[in-house]
């Protein structure tokens, strides 16, 4: 009797034994699944850093194009592919320029770009800050709906004796799937390399600012610049700095790395755990 007793006290060792690791087994793949989730909202908000890096790119050298034309006194070499059909129209001191990529698409910078910028300002040279306001228009960025109506300030020189601009970042990005994705807030763009070259693809800038990003099913991430993001104009990503993302349950810290021009940056959660990530 004592043996038996023993043989059932052992079996059901087991069993507790058994569903415990079954258990942790369930609750490993749940972290796992609901980190990859997670992280793959991340890489989605890291391509909407490209279209915001891009579409900024673009305003900004067609206005400094702009302007520098009209001053007569440099000559600009600017980044913008002969494929672009610029429109400018002049009233008094109004400024409204067109940039259309056709229906068909034109390619900048390695991305397919299809669409209408439409953007315009009031032209003061004496002024320390200029306002300019862009549309989209019917715009597509590699397949991607991109709607948005945005502003940039620009100041003319700042604390460090650079031209700054100040982005609203109000945009939404609808994937070919289906996937849609909105992001509110402000990104500072510091002009610490390039100004007045006369040459736009030499401009680099180291970008500082917090936005939130909220995807159709709810989530809702919160990013803040922890390292300043350096943006070089011939490079198509970040080539270095990092950002803190944070939401429920869930956060960590994004790293474009040490200065590489290449697709690869990390993701570190807060817990410990470093993943790698290709950025598209």
């Amino acid at each position: 009797m004592k043996n038996l007793n023993a043989l059932k006290k052992g079996v059901l060792g087991l069993m507790v034994l058994g569903l415990t690791f079954t258990s942790c087994s369930k609750d490993e793949t749940t972290e796992t699944e609901n980190q990859v989730q997670d992280t793959s909202e991340v890489e989605r908000s890291a391509e909407i850093d490209q279209i915001d890096n891009v579409l900024g790119d673009l305003v900004i050298d067609a206005y400094e194009g702009q302007e520098l034309s009209e001053t007569g006194r440099t000559t600009y070499n600017g980044d913008i592919p002969d494929c672009v059909t610029i429109t400018v129209v002049v009233q008094q001191n109004y400024r409204q320029v067109t940039l259309d990529f056709g229906t068909e698409g034109c390619l900048v910078r390695g991305h397919l770009l299809k669409g209408q910028i439409v953007f315009d300002y009031t032209r003061d040279p004496e002024a320390q800050q200029i306002a300019i306001n862009y549309n989209l228009v019917d715009f597509y960025f590699d397949a991607k709906n991109i709607i948005a109506s945005r502003s940039i300030l620009k100041e003319l020189s700042n604390d460090n004796g650079n031209p700054q601009f100040t982005h609203d970042l109000s945009i939404t990005v609808i994937w070919p799937n289906g996937l849609q994705a909105s992001r509110e807030g402000t990104r500072i763009r510091e002009w610490i390399e390039g100004f007045g070259s006369g040459v736009f693809s030499d401009n680099v800038f180291e970008i500082t600012g917090d936005w939130e990003a909220t995807f159709v099913n709810g989530n809702t991430h919160t990013y803040e610049v922890i390292i300043p993001l350096r943006r070089e104009v011939i490079c198509y990503y970040f080539v270095s700095g990092s950002f803190d993302v944070q939401r429920t349950n869930f956060g960590g810290v994004f790293d474009f790395g040490d200065g590489d021009c290449d697709n690869q940056a990390t993701f570190t959660f807060n817990n410990g755990t470093e993943i790698p990530i290709t950025l598209n």
